[in-house]
């Protein structure tokens, strides 16, 4: 039987997230907070990405994580790793992008006491990179765009909205864990499978498809 690794993570991060809404002890000790992470609280570093702000926080990340990390997650155990490997390693790798894409915001915050963050977003940033490389030009409903057009305004924006930095909102995860996704499928298919930087290349090449209903 094959066992949806994204659903359990889906499930995981809803439980402790709505336990975190009415319990704010609970939520302060899973709170990426770089302070706490410099004096010795590294599992910081992957509990906030169990944790969301609220229930619409919470929704557009599990349904991100829904839509991408089902397909990423079948590039893991079908095409890279092997379908007992593949599953460990989509694990290490969802937590580790949750984890590096806090690094930016560690090493900027580390001496700031009111800076905490939380949520998803860096790993399902990851995961829509990876998922758009395979299909760059599958078209999104929302906006009307294909992948790989929303990938490089997905990256132009966070960029620039972190340097602008008007927000309360964490650009520079976002940032990291899209650059992270893609760095990491990269060098994973050129050591495990490099066919399939020939087909990632060859769907880039293909060119534009009709947007659905025009062609």
């Amino acid at each position: 039987m094959n066992i949806s690794i994204t659903l359990i993570i889906i499930a995981l991060t809803c439980i402790i997230s709505f336990q975190a809404f009415s319990n704010p002890e609970m939520r302060a000790k899973l709170l990426f907070r770089p302070v706490d992470i410099r004096n010795g609280e590294y599992y910081r570093f992957f509990t906030s990405g169990l944790i969301h702000a609220d229930f619409s926080h919470l929704l557009f990340n599990m349904w991100a994580l829904y839509i991408f990390g089902e397909r990423v997650e079948s590039v893991f155990y079908n095409d890279l790793f092997g379908p007992v490997v593949g599953r460990v390693a989509y694990i290490i790798f969802y937590f580790s992008a949750i984890a590096i894409a806090s690094l930016p915001s560690y090493f900027r915050y580390q001496d700031n006491y009111a800076y905490s963050a939380l949520g998803a977003s860096g790993a399902t940033s990851a995961l829509s990179l990876i998922f758009i490389l395979f299909h760059p030009w599958m078209w999104f409903i929302f906006p009307p765009l294909p992948g790989i057009l929303l990938a490089v305004g997905y990256i132009w924006y966070s960029s620039y909205m972190d340097k602008k930095g008007t927000d309360h909102i964490g650009h520079n995860a976002h940032l990291t864990g899209a650059i992270y996704g893609i760095v990491f499928i990269v060098v994973a298919s050129l050591l495990l499978k490099p066919e399939l930087i020939d087909y990632m290349i060859a769907q880039l090449l293909a060119g534009p498809k009709p947007f659905p209903g025009f062609g």
